[in-house]
């Protein structure tokens, strides 16, 4: 997913992610999740927000940002992007139900997460060119029935996603599943209770559309994404410890884990 890069290397061709969200009181979201693409290796970022939480993006220079009033401001920023990151801190509001028909619309590939697979759920559609990432609550809603069912059998939840939806599913928790039409179920053994806090989905996201927008593959994309996330948890756990984990250290580990020795 990850070769090495010649030495003539420039921005351009590493991809330009698009991160969609952050409604009011959310911007920390899409902050993560920009940041993570970035971290991951993609050439640029922008962030579409909601104007109230563009503010949250100030303190990371490097992130391009885009106030969203309207449907129209986020047309033009996804002229530009080649990979779509939909949903951290997008909200059910109207708001966010206007934004997400339009970056549907769009046709391009994307990562959907958080409110994005609620919204998803409420109207569900096929396609391949995307990876859904639902943690069991949203897998649940997605599926039309409960956390507790879906814990129970997590291989043929995931497996029952992919089938509904299309595309590649990663079904998040503990031994993270990635399943894809092409390769089956991919199980990550990496990652670590530390993990299970606020935020930590927002990276994920980040980093499968980083890795998608410099390789081209959604499938592998998921599968290399998960396993980096995971490896950068432990990374940062076996630095201080796993209670007390926050998303952004798995960030400040992410680029030892797309640069593997």
């Amino acid at each position: 997913a990850l070769p090495a890069r010649r030495r003539s290397s420039h921005k351009g061709e590493n991809g330009h992610v698009l991160v969609i969200g952050g409604a009011v009181g959310m911007g920390g979201a899409v902050r993560l999740a920009g940041e993570a693409a970035l971290r991951a290796g993609a050439g640029l970022v922008t962030v579409a927000a909601h104007p109230h939480s563009v503010a949250a993006l100030s303190a990371r220079p490097e992130l391009m940002s885009v106030a969203i009033n309207s449907c129209d401001d986020l047309e033009r920023a996804v002229d530009r992007a080649s990979v779509l990151a939909l949903g951290p801190g997008l909200g059910r509001s109207p708001w966010a139900m206007e934004i997400f028909g339009a970056a549907l619309a769009a046709r391009k590939p994307m990562v959907v997460d958080a409110d994005a697979l609620n919204l998803l759920a409420a109207a569900p559609q096929v396609r391949e060119q995307w990876v859904l990432t639902p943690h069991p609550g949203e897998a649940a809603r997605m599926l039309g029935t409960t956390t507790a069912s879906i814990q129970d059998d997590r291989m043929t939840a995931a497996a029952s996603l992919q089938s509904r939806y299309g595309g590649t599913v990663v079904l998040k928790g503990a031994g993270s599943i990635v399943q894809t039409a092409r390769d089956g179920a991919w199980i990550c053994d990496r990652g670590n209770p530390g993990m299970a806090t606020a935020g930590m989905g927002d990276v994920l996201t980040g980093v499968i559309a980083g890795i998608a927008a410099q390789c081209g593959d959604l499938a592998l994309a998921a599968q290399a994404g998960v396993y980096a996330h995971a490896v950068a948890g432990d990374r940062a756990a076996a630095a201080g410890g796993g209670r007390g984990l926050l998303a952004s250290d798995v960030i400040a580990q992410l680029r030892a884990s797309v640069n593997p020795r």
